[in-house]
Parts: structure tokens; C-alpha cells; sequence
């Protein structure tokens, strides 16, 4: 990813930018990828529809037990209907993204 991480400081917490696949055939966290903006973001994937929030929510609690925090510290900031979106995590920022760094590591390597 050439130091192009997918997730920044915001405010109280971190951003996280997350495409996501609703009904997909397994989910999961499927790797790193760049836009064409040259911008990373995570590439994700539910079994819920993209429906009454169903793949939201799904996509809440995949991201919660990958980096082992709340599900109640993470919510959808921008893109709710859409598939590209951005997740605030809330909380302290070292420690936020001292586990993102760690997570996307994991995910370059595979």
C-alpha cells in the first residue's frame, strides 16, 4: 500500500474506509485495494442485504470482532446507502489505530 493507510484521525476517534459487498457468499474482510483517487480502503463483505441497514449492522459487528473493540464505538459516518463508506470508531485514537495498523498489516500479507 506504498504508507497509503485506509483509516485517519476524525474528531473523537478514526475514520475507517470500507467497501462493502452485501450478500456475499462468505463474509468476511477480504483485503486492501486502492481507488482510483489513489485512495485505500478496506474491501469487506456480509451475507445481509443492503436493506433497512441489515448490511450495515452486519458490517458493524465483522469490524468489531476483527479489531476486537464495541461494536457500540463504530458507526456509519458517511455512506450509508452506498458501498463505499466510512466508519467513525470512537475511543482513544492511539489505541484505535495501533489496532488498525496491525489489522491492515494482517491484510497486506495474505
Amino acid at each position: 500500500m506504498g504508507g497509503n493507510a485506509p483509516f485517519s484521525s476524525h474528531k473523537s476517534g478514526v475514520r475507517l474506509s470500507v467497501r462493502l459487498t452485501p450478500k456475499a457468499r462468505q463474509a468476511g474482510v477480504y483485503g486492501l485495494a486502492l481507488g482510483a483517487d489513489g485512495a485505500a480502503y478496506v474491501k469487506a463483505g456480509v451475507s445481509a442485504p443492503a436493506e433497512d441497514g441489515k448490511a450495515n449492522r452486519a458490517l458493524i459487528k465483522l469490524l468489531a470482532r476483527a479489531l476486537n473493540l464495541p461494536a457500540s464505538s463504530m458507526t456509519i459516518a458517511t455512506g450509508a446507502a452506498a458501498r463505499h463508506k466510512s466508519i467513525q470508531i470512537v475511543g482513544d485514537v492511539a489505541e484505535i489505530k495501533k489496532r488498525l495498523e496491525l489489522f491492515c498489516g494482517e491484510l497486506e500479507h495474505e
